[in-house]
């Protein structure tokens, strides 16, 4: 017997009732804890960062793009040494700054945008300080910081999470993008991109000192292992996780 309209209906409304009023939400994703515990059980935990002010924070991190991380940290004690303060290296000629930055990659372009920099927020604030970002939030400090030439999403959380600040942000670097590519975690994407969607899953009870670890272990991860151009996978602790180490290992069983 055919099933009328009225009928067809009123089950609709009783079946609506029924549902539960709270719907079951979804395990929670736990695939960054997972990863971060098996990077420390191979590397062990890594020394706990003294953070810088955020000034210095942002001078680093401005001349770190492309430059290997002990090259950066000598030109800034260098930089330090030569110039005394950072007023005196904000006056000094673009000639004398490129020269003090001569060790990292693109120092022409570099000081002028250090020199710009260091111009526009003694501008801003009436001295050569960033301890008054601490009073804004988050995403307002970054957003301000991203204004400035050449500085984008990797300097911005660097500056927001290593510094003094010690903000909630995740610092992806090429190696951070090339691992967490490789891993399945986010598509092919700038760092921007990478950052929000890897934020989506991090753990809630991270801090920032946990950011940093994390970012720490999959930097010292891509330094090492998951190479560019000859990656281990089998070495790769993270291998049984990792589509890409699954397929460049797939042949290798009968060998």
């Amino acid at each position: 017997m055919p099933i009328s309209p009225e009928t067809r209906n009123l089950k609709r409304i009783t079946d609506a009732m029924t549902e539960p009023l709270f719907q079951h939400h979804a395990e929670p994703d736990d695939r960054l804890a997972n990863i971060h515990q098996l990077l420390l059980q191979h590397f062990g935990e890594q020394k706990p960062r003294d953070p810088w002010d955020p000034l210095s924070q942002f001078i680093y991190s401005l001349l770190s793009s492309r430059t290997k991380t002990e090259t950066t940290y000598a030109v800034v004690r260098h930089l330090r040494e030569r110039f005394g303060t950072w007023e005196n290296l904000r006056d000094a000629s673009l000639a004398e700054i490129e020269n003090g930055i001569r060790d990292v990659t693109f120092p022409e372009q570099k000081a002028v945008q250090l020199k710009a920099s260091l111009e526009a927020i003694t501008e801003r604030y009436g001295s050569l300080t960033l301890d008054w970002l601490a009073r804004y939030r988050t995403e307002k400090i970054r957003s301000w910081l991203e204004q400035f030439p050449g500085v984008g999403p990797k300097t911005s959380a660097a500056v927001v999470n290593f510094s003094t600040l010690r903000r909630r942000a995740l610092c992806i670097d090429s190696h951070h993008l090339r691992v967490t590519q490789r891993l399945g975690l986010t598509p092919r994407a700038d760092a921007a991109t990478t950052e929000e969607r890897l934020m989506r899953i991090v753990p809630e009870a991270w801090d920032a000192a946990m950011l940093d670890e994390h970012h720490q272990l999959i930097k010292k991860l891509g330094q090492t292992l998951c190479t560019f151009a000859d990656p281990k996978c089998r070495q790769c602790p993270l291998l049984k996780l990792c589509p890409y180490g699954k397929r460049q290992t797939s042949g290798e069983e009968g060998r």
